[in-house]
């Protein structure tokens, strides 16, 4: 019973079982979520702290389970990094849209340190390099919000 709970949430409640890019899908899932708890603050900052303690408490965990380092069904570290990233940049679709491509980029690419963080043990490699990608993210949003107020 225990190995079931950890799949369901370490698969972000079995999005990363769906085909073609898992960690896609993980995303979309957080992006519900971003969806369901945008509204409340406490809420948002809630959810987005008990996902990053599930995910540091199941991923190694469910690497164990899989039997494969960091393998491609563990997907609450997409969910949980869009959830950060949202929580960074404006609600507004152009950049909700924006960020999502982003952080999809940035989390398939891993540029340093994302792919050196990635190396770390267990479940603090998993997450570590989707909070850089988060933080990518949001680095060029800002960037291109800077510039577009500078041009306009």
């Amino acid at each position: 019973m225990k190995q079931k709970i950890v799949k369901a949430i370490a698969t972000f409640f079995f999005t990363g079982y769906l085909p073609l890019a898992p960690g896609t899908w993980g995303s979309l899932g957080g992006v519900l979520v971003y969806f369901l708890v945008r509204h409340n603050i406490f809420l948002f900052l809630s959810v987005l702290a008990l996902l990053f303690f599930l995910g540091l408490y199941t991923a190694g965990k469910a690497e164990d389970i899989f039997g494969k380092k960091d393998d491609g069904r563990i997907v609450i570290d997409e969910a949980c990094g869009i959830l950060l990233l949202y929580l960074l940049i404006p609600p507004y679709k152009l950049y909700l849209i924006t960020g999502f491509i982003l952080f999809r980029l940035f989390d398939f690419l891993k540029p340093y340190p994302a792919k050196r963080l990635e190396k770390l043990p267990s479940s603090w490699g998993i997450m570590a390099d989707d909070i850089v990608a988060a933080l990518y993210s949001y680095i060029i949003i800002s960037m291109l919000l800077c510039f577009s107020r500078f041009f306009c």
